[in-house]
């Protein structure tokens, strides 16, 4: 899956404000693989940019902490033009952003995009849960979802 095999896979999580869904992506995504001891370049990002600089919403680092990773030290950054060149993978949360996203990328990008649940066999399409408007157990539902991709990353990722 790397383009730079040293240091392992290199992947975006991509929501829209990335403070909800993709850093609890990252946070799933880099305990699944340090469990697994693979190295990964993993980092977060959103299409838009309102919350650029903020931390996670507290009700992820909430659901995070409750299983066992901490997200807190994580800041919203709004995706560039350049991480489609750092990355080997951008995967978006939702068709949405995976529109922006590709509408974003330069020609000659070398980052594959893709919404996240397509690497779950049975969720190809579907959406990762916005738990932004419900209410916090929505937050449950979003780990459920980031952590299936996260597992499904590290299987891929160990398949070489």
């Amino acid at each position: 899956m790397s383009n730079n095999s040293d240091n392992g896979p290199a992947i975006l999580f991509l929501c829209l404000g990335n403070i909800c869904r993709s850093p609890l992506a990252e946070g799933a995504a880099r305990a699944a693989f340090a469990a697994a001891g693979i190295a990964a370049r993993l980092d977060s990002a959103g299409t838009g940019d309102w919350h650029v600089g903020h931390p996670p919403d507290r009700r992820a680092a909430a659901e995070a902490r409750r299983r066992g990773t901490d997200i807190s030290d994580l800041r919203a950054r709004q995706l560039a033009v350049e991480d489609f060149y750092r990355f080997d993978l951008i995967l978006a949360a939702d068709a949405t952003n995976l529109r922006d996203a590709r509408a974003l990328a330069p020609a000659d990008a070398t980052a594959r995009v893709r919404l996240m649940l397509d690497l779950v066999p049975g969720r190809q399409g579907e959406s990762v849960t916005d738990p932004y408007y419900g209410a916090d157990d929505g937050f449950a539902a979003t780990w459920a979802d980031v952590s299936a991709v996260a597992a499904a990353l590290v299987t891929e990722t160990s398949k070489g």
